[in-house]
């Protein structure tokens, strides 16, 4: 997590009396993913948050995977996902395993009839195209282009959106994401070295206490199921809280790149990390420095773990006829490197503008309906010329 935070009204002890004007109690809630021995948040309510009216049908969400074991370099044209209204219904799951989820999402509209509580991950959403507001009980955090918004898992929320076109990249994680652990220092600090630093992180703000009861409408995921539940008071009714556990965001234009003589290897774009896979940030950056360098990255073999990257926008100089929004996947067991001509190509270029998120998986992914529906079959045939 980022930092110890806190906002609104909070008692001057954890775990003690505190009253409202009127004399009666403010409701703690202590809000941990990892039990009672990792980091934490105090909650404090108007009203008591365990407080359900009714609850629905529950249905089921899971990915339909068609390909659980593959050997196949692949591209997913993800700007062929089709823009959908809703929210939830927008986001189709097309990589998947045992760690990690990732989809792809083109919302039409806000969430405003509805609050989303994912309990099994942890949420990345990267925006790729549109704005807009995460609103959380811990007050909102505006975002943009570029983006990663960072959501805790069982973290409560609504996305507003400025307009009707949005795309976005999600990846659900099954533990926590955090910042690599070799850019802290012993107290969680981020070092002198590290890629960013906590100016770079947007924290909630604005928070506002809604004192509303009536009939407040949840879907909560759970095991791949969603739950419909009805609650009696409305979630967002903090009137203070403080702690380590909260959503936050973070652009990848604030990145700072990493660079070298000679051509540095994927870790030093490191940009999260999670149980069994990392992301990376790959932005804009001088190129290599040597009088002999050669900028194009050398041809590599994934033995141990799956690579795919994201293109968000920019020129690729290893590959070639990139699209935004495609997705390339090279799994691990057999090489992959730069397309024909652009190793040699690359020799004497200074900068490069390309704009990627990678996500290293340390098991293989599968692959799902989406995913296939959305395929490049050709792909795998673009290093023949």
């Amino acid at each position: 997590m980022p930092f110890y935070t806190k906002s609104g009204n909070i008692p001057e002890k954890r775990h003690i009396q505190f009253r409202k004007p009127d004399g009666t109690l403010y409701h703690e809630e202590l809000f941990s993913t990892e039990g009672f021995s990792n980091t934490y948040s105090l909650l404090y309510h108007l009203y008591p948050p365990t407080k359900i009216k009714q609850v629905g049908e529950a249905y089921s969400v899971e990915p339909k995977v068609v390909l659980s074991k593959q050997l196949r370099h692949r591209s997913l044209k993800g700007f062929k996902i089709k823009p959908v209204d809703d929210y939830l219904e927008s986001r189709k799951a097309v990589l998947v395993n045992s760690d990690l989820h990732i989809s792809l999402a083109a919302p039409r509209k806000s969430m405003t009839d509805y609050f989303y509580k994912n309990v099994d991950a942890d949420e990345m959403i990267f925006v790729h195209e549109g704005t807009g507001t995460l609103k959380t009980m811990y007050g909102d955090i505006p975002f943009e282009y570029g983006d990663y918004v960072i959501i805790p898992r069982g973290t409560l929320y609504q996305i507003t959106f400025n307009d009707e076109n949005n795309r976005l990249l999600i990846v659900e994680s099954f533990s926590p994401i955090e910042f690599p652990k070799r850019y802290m220092n012993r107290v969680g600090q981020l070092m002198e070295h590290s890629p960013f630093c906590e100016r770079d992180i947007k924290t909630p703000q604005n928070l506002k206490t809604y004192d509303e009861q009536g009939d407040f409408y949840f879907k909560i995921k759970k095991q791949g199921i969603i739950y419909p539940y009805h609650y009696a008071n409305h979630p967002f009714d903090l009137i203070g809280w403080d702690g380590y556990v909260y959503p936050w965001a973070f652009s990848i234009h604030n990145f700072e790149p990493i660079t070298g003589r000679v051509h540095q290897p994927p870790p030093v774009h490191q940009t999260f990390e999670a149980h069994n896979f990392v992301i990376c940030s790959f932005v804009p950056r001088m190129y290599d420095y040597h009088p002999l360098a050669i900028p194009a990255p050398y041809n590599h073999s994934n033995i141990d773990s799956d690579e795919i990257l994201y293109y968000v926008d920019g020129d690729f100089m290893s590959r070639k006829s990139v699209e935004r929004g495609q997705i390339t996947l090279h799994p691990g067991g057999i090489p992959h490197g730069p397309h024909p001509g652009t190793y040699e190509g690359s020799i004497g270029k200074k900068e490069t503008k390309e704009l990627a998120v990678m996500i290293d998986p340390f098991k293989p992914l599968q692959l799902t309906e989406e995913a296939l529906e959305i395929e490049d079959t050709e792909y795998y045939l673009s290093w023949l010329s």
